[in-house]
């Protein structure tokens, strides 16, 4: 129970403070996007990352700033970044597919199952930050309806707070499952963007490994494994390999 409260409590805390970025700052890199001035807007940008703060909003203006500025690969990582934190954003989704048209391979991803999908669909309702708060307030909800089957007199009113406590732990767990697949997700970093022109994927974590396909910058993969420089790499397609960890950039 106490652990359970600390992790919603950390994870609310790093909301805030993920919110606390420098106000000045960030409405003078808006100010020079506005003024086309694209280049100074995302050193800017970076600067207020650089210095621990990381929102949705911030990604998502680092990205449309690194797009206006003819850096697409840049502005794709960023996008998968602000979508990382904020998965239903309709708008961070329209930018990211904008800028997807510019990447050369077309992968045809694997069919997912049903509930697959369905999981997928609900875990992006919100994100980590929001069902952790959801989590909370059911809990502390559930503790108050405890409250009153404990000292209610009345059997209809204590059989009411019952079954209602029964549900909000059920929906406090749940949601608290969700939030942490979310915050798994963004700890663990296991997605990445190619950053180099063209990269060989090799059969074995060597330079000298059999050529097995070529892909190039701006595709999403997924990491699967490393061996001391070199990552092993998967495609929505299923195709997997290895290559240099110098070749990508992690979302």
């Amino acid at each position: 129970m106490k652990q359970f409260i600390i992790i919603i409590s950390t994870l609310l805390i790093t909301a805030l403070s993920s919110m606390a970025a420098p106000a000045d700052s960030l409405t003078k890199a808006n100010n020079l996007y506005d003024q086309n001035e694209f280049a100074k807007a995302i050193e800017l940008y970076e600067s207020v990352l650089a210095e621990g703060y990381q929102s949705s909003n911030l990604y998502f203006n680092l990205g449309n700033a690194c797009y206006k500025n003819g850096e697409i690969t840049r502005a794709i990582i960023n996008f998968e970044r602000a979508k990382l934190l904020a998965p239903n954003d309709e708008d961070i989704t329209y930018n990211l597919e904008l800028a997807n048209q510019y990447v050369i391979d077309e992968i045809e991803p694997l069919p997912q199952s049903l509930f697959s999908k369905w999981l997928k669909s609900i875990i992006n309702l919100n994100n980590a930050n929001g069902w952790a708060a959801i989590s909370l307030i059911c809990f502390v909800l559930t503790l108050i309806f405890a409250l009153i089957y404990y000292l209610s007199r009345s059997l209809v009113l204590k059989k009411t707070a019952f079954i209602i406590a029964i549900i909000l732990v059920l929906v406090s767990i749940s949601t608290f499952t969700l939030g942490q697949r979310q915050k798994r997700d963004i700890e663990h970093r296991s997605y990445a963007i190619i950053t180099s022109p063209t990269v060989t994927v090799k059969a074995s974590p060597n330079a000298a490994g059999t050529d097995l396909f070529v892909i190039h910058e701006g595709l999403k993969v997924n990491i699967a494994d490393q061996l001391n420089n070199w990552l092993e790499i998967r495609l929505e397609d299923g195709n997997s390999g290895w290559v240099q960890n110098d070749v990508l950039e992690r979302i």
